[in-house]
């Protein structure tokens, strides 16, 4: 039966649909009335493969980036792309879509241990813990987590692993990208820092325009060396060098 049909991590699909439909509808207000939102591409999510998709993007916030990402995408899939005013959320069409996130912000609490049942695949970050530079061996079996969400339906992740603006990309994004030649979606976010706290469980500025750019496929040649797939990556979602460079000088031009 349905009812019982569990996903590859062994987890039952119809707890997982429950869990975001109610934490949809919980934040369904505070991202159509408490904020404005402005949202471009999102039709490219009716126009991909089922599974091996990789959708990147920049981090802003722990919580409420990918919140917003779980609305745009079911109401784009329920014929409402770049609007979710409709609740596309409440059909739940695509139960295997994945995100990426810090094992230790996921059991930070026991809301964030409940929200990590709507589709988190939890790494241990082999640079950072509890607010400390650290260095340790990656666990190979979490890569294999990756893997199998990617196998199985659409991953989103955060490559610079933080919500600090222009961090270098971690290179695991592009080894991954090498090794399953997915289609990668490029995804560039905005206002959200503004809006919420650095969890994204508080509002702090009302009234703030959260943006969502959603960027076609990259055209990605696969031959190239891991560090170049990273430095593409980070150009597409806006993070690189330069850009860090063009905002600077926005911020001395506004100062003048």
């Amino acid at each position: 039966m349905n009812l019982f049909k569990k996903n590859i991590f062994g987890q039952k699909i119809f707890i997982k649909k429950i869990i975001i439909r109610i934490f949809g509808t919980i934040v369904y207000g505070r991202f159509n009335w408490t904020h404005k939102t402005e949202i471009q591409g999102a039709e490219i999510f009716n126009q991909i493969q089922d599974r091996n998709v990789l959708i990147v993007s920049n981090h802003q916030t722990y919580f409420a980036d990918v919140s917003f990402f779980l609305h745009v995408i079911h109401a784009a899939l329920t014929g409402h792309p770049n609007d979710i005013r409709y609740p596309g959320f409440l059909k739940c069409k695509k139960h295997n879509i994945y995100y990426v996130a810090a094992e230790e912000t996921m059991k930070s609490g026991f809301l964030p241990k409940i929200l990590a049942l709507s589709g988190a695949v939890t790494v241990n970050r082999s640079w950072r813990a509890n607010g400390e530079n650290v260095r340790r061996v990656v666990d190979k079996s979490e890569v294999k987590n990756i893997d199998k969400a990617l196998n199985d339906g659409w991953v989103i992740t955060f490559p610079q692993g933080t919500t600090k603006p222009y961090t270098p990309g971690r290179v695991g994004t592009a080894i991954l990208i090498k090794k399953h030649q997915p289609i990668v979606i490029p995804v560039v976010i905005d206002g959200f820092r503004r809006a919420f706290d650095k969890k994204g469980l508080k509002n702090k500025k009302k009234r703030s325009t959260l943006r969502m750019t959603v960027k076609a496929p990259l055209d990605i040649d696969y031959s190239n060396t891991v560090e170049d797939i990273l430095a593409q990556l980070m150009t597409s979602i806006e993070q690189s060098s330069e850009f860090d460079t063009m905002t600077s000088l926005k911020k001395e031009n506004a100062l003048k």
